[in-house]
């Protein structure tokens, strides 16, 4: 799968760790930056990451930052991207089951390296159910439907 990455200087430990583990797993992955611990502003960074996944460069994206929020909610501005904020697996896999979420979030701050992984792979290996959950899904990209 092509799985794109971006994070604030927050979280550029768990963004490499995160990275080396997919590639590992066989996955294509792109880290969107940054590559130092020099502050940056989380919003260009989420922008970045929404804008691979929303034009299918990337599958699948997670953002990363201290908390998750900043970055999940500027990942959000992106009318064609759905990106849960998640601290625990089952949360992951509903996001993906019932929102076809297309990109994950987590607080490098409040989520600890296995359970960050244990997130990614619901993420990952859970499908959208679509059925009762596709006429929701279709109106967070268009609310006049």
């Amino acid at each position: 799968m092509r799985i794109a990455l971006a994070s604030d200087h927050a979280a550029i430990e768990l963004k490499a760790t995160l990275r080396d583990w997919l590639i590992e797993q066989g996955h294509e992955v792109a880290d969107l930056g940054p590559e130092t611990t020099d502050s940056v502003d989380y919003p260009d960074f989420g922008y970045k990451l929404a804008g691979v996944v929303a034009d299918g460069t990337a599958e699948r994206g997670i953002a990363l930052c201290g908390s998750g929020i900043g970055i999940s909610i500027s990942v959000n501005r992106n009318p064609n991207v759905r990106c849960a904020l998640v601290s625990e697996p089952l949360s992951a896999a509903l996001a993906r089951e019932h929102n076809d979420a297309n990109c994950l979030a987590l607080g490098a701050r409040l989520t600890g390296v296995d359970m960050a992984k244990a997130c990614v792979t619901a993420f990952l290996d859970t499908e959208f159910a679509g059925g009762r959950h596709q006429r929701r899904v279709d109106k967070l990209s268009n609310p006049d439907i």
